[in-house]
């Protein structure tokens, strides 16, 4: 029999922690965090990262296991996440994976791809190449190459539009022709579940105060401590994550507090689409309304329905 793993996905602000630290306290759940901004140490108010009161009752692994200068991959985050995941089978208890980053879920449950890794140099002249032309006209250079791609990636994805030309370039294939040889884990069963806001207006307020609340909680602080490592800068992955890139450039004078401040906001809000229009793209998947009074009582009810089903 294949054993459980339950996935508990949804857009930034909508409330998954809460609710997975609350689900931990009834039923033998380990934690393990689906965030590839939380994995950095050093990064904690920007990725509203759970306090260390919170820790100490409901532990989250794969949280603060890298240095900001480093690069944390999905194929580094599959290794890590199915070690963890077995060592919780191996405890007698059930992994409970939460977080955002779609990417990560995916890799997961469907396997990798045979891709190649990053390439320093293509890199460089593809973020040259955006400079010059604009990341819209890339997408449009992907979209002539790679259409299933450039259908999934968004054209201010400049993260992914860069690796899906990477690995044209490099191989002479379409990233989605590589993708489609990916493989599922075998001996797990998944329990794909989705936190979905009610309303879009009710979403894009909680970004906007959970931002504005990080601002006044210390984010400009944590980002001038970040500027003082040495050798890192806004060409790295870590500095991608939302929130800290329009801080590094407001730190930098390109623009006052209030814009950066609705800059900031702004890319969360566009994080969260993209989140959701993932989340609509998955087959597999049962959804609770985020705003529901009753939350993790719903919750607990569909997880323990579904184990006792499989």
């Amino acid at each position: 029999m294949d054993q459980a793993v339950i996935c508990l996905m949804g857009p930034t602000a909508c409330g998954k922690t809460d609710l997975a630290v609350e689900l931990a306290q009834h039923r033998p759940l380990d934690i393990i965090s689906v965030d590839s901004a939380m994995v950095y140490r050093g990064m904690d108010i920007g990725t509203a990262k759970p306090d260390p009161e919170v820790l100490a009752r409901a532990p989250h692994a794969l949280i603060d296991i890298c240095d900001p200068l480093e690069s944390y991959s999905a194929a580094r985050f599959r290794e890590h996440a199915l070690a963890e995941v077995r060592a919780s089978h191996a405890r007698g208890r059930i992994p409970l994976l939460v977080g955002g980053t779609m990417l990560y879920f995916r890799a997961l449950r469907c396997g990798l791809s045979d891709v190649p890794p990053a390439d320093p140099e293509i890199r460089d002249a593809l973020t040259a190449e955006a400079e010059e032309r604009g990341w819209a006209a890339l997408h449009a250079e992907l979209a002539g190459i790679d259409p299933a791609a450039a259908q999934r990636i968004h054209m201010r994805d400049a993260q992914r539009i860069q690796r899906a030309l990477e690995v044209f370039r490099l191989t002479g294939q379409p990233m989605s022709a590589l993708q489609a040889t990916r493989q599922r884990p075998p001996g797990l069963a998944f329990f794909n579940l989705a936190l979905m806001p009610g309303r879009r207006e009710q979403l894009h307020g909680r970004i906007e105060q959970r931002f504005r609340s990080m601002l006044d909680h210390g984010l400009i602080d944590e980002v001038q401590a970040l500027r003082r490592i040495d050798g890192l800068g806004l060409n790295h992955p870590s500095m991608r994550a939302v929130g800290y890139r329009q801080v590094w450039q407001y730190l930098d004078g390109e623009y006052d507090r209030e814009t950066m401040t609705w800059r900031g906001i702004f890319a969360s809000r566009q994080f969260a689409k993209r989140q959701l229009t993932w989340l609509r793209a998955e087959r597999e998947l049962c959804t609770l309304e985020a705003e529901a009074t009753d939350l993790p009582i719903r919750a607990l009810a569909m997880i323990d329905r579904w184990l006792t089903e499989h």
